[in-house]
């Protein structure tokens, strides 16, 4: 039986986790614990966390809606590789013990993490930064790399923000609120195909999932407007901070397993 604890809890968590994802991403790391902390199974506390950051992920697209309307051509440059992936991993997570991708987690976010962080220097090497042009070659390369993150988005999904922004700046995206609107929208891709699978399979805890969906909700649209308001520079130190921190709870965490 939830009690107002819990409620709190919840709450407090989900709204922390639509402020990080509207960010950089990691919000999974908030509501997941916060949901095995009360009762639920690993399973069960997966997929309501995916549903009820749902809502969240759309109004923080909503408070990027100027940035991703200047970037609406890149819309459908990583949308298949997202909705197939996303689908494959809610598979993954209903018939494969969780903790084998749990345990990728932190790797693969600490190499996001310095890759984002070194996006600049990457730009020039490779040019992007100046022509702005997206080569096949390069659409290939991050499309298979958006296929390998919807994969492990639709599986467990904590840090798939911060890997989506480094494919975007390896796409070329160098405008931070513009990335991280787009990458709001590929997250959507993902998590509204396995958000659906979940609800089919009946995976889904749906009265902690309408608690969760009204904090992050709030969350989501406040953080994107926080995001624009303390400026790129700022925005992407925040990504950085944000990363690491995830990679580090992650890497405790699977530790203590």
């Amino acid at each position: 039986m939830l009690t107002v604890s819990h409620v709190i809890a919840m709450v407090a968590a989900s709204a922390g986790a639509g402020i990080m994802n509207a960010m950089a991403g990691g919000g999974t790391i908030l509501t997941f614990p916060t949901l095995m902390l009360i009762g639920e199974s690993a399973i069960t506390a997966n997929a309501t966390s995916t549903v009820a950051l749902l809502p969240g992920a759309a109004a923080s697209m909503a408070g990027y809606r100027r940035e991703v309307m200047q970037h609406r051509e890149w819309l459908k440059t990583l949308f298949i590789p997202s909705i197939i992936g996303g689908a494959i991993g809610s598979v993954l997570l209903l018939r494969t013990p969780e903790r084998i991708f749990a345990h990728l987690a932190p790797i693969l976010i600490l190499f996001a993490t310095i890759l984002f962080m070194l996006q600049g220097i990457v730009a020039r090497w490779t040019n992007t930064h100046q022509s702005g042009q997206l080569t096949m070659t390069r659409w290939s390369i991050a499309s298979l790399y958006q296929f390998g993150v919807a994969i492990y988005g639709g599986y467990f999904g904590a840090g798939i923000g911060i890997l989506m922004l480094a494919v975007l700046g390896f796409m070329g995206i160098t405008n931070i609120h513009g990335a991280n609107g787009l990458k709001n929208f590929f997250g959507i891709c993902i998590n509204s195909v396995a958000a659906a699978y979940f609800i089919y399979r009946g995976a889904v805890d749906w009265p902690v999932a309408l608690i969760m969906i009204a904090g992050a909700t709030a969350g989501g649209y406040s953080g994107a407007r926080f995001a624009r308001h303390i400026g790129q520079k700022k925005a992407r130190a925040a990504v950085v901070v944000i990363g690491f921190l995830v990679a580090t709870i992650l890497f405790i965490t699977q530790r203590g397993k």
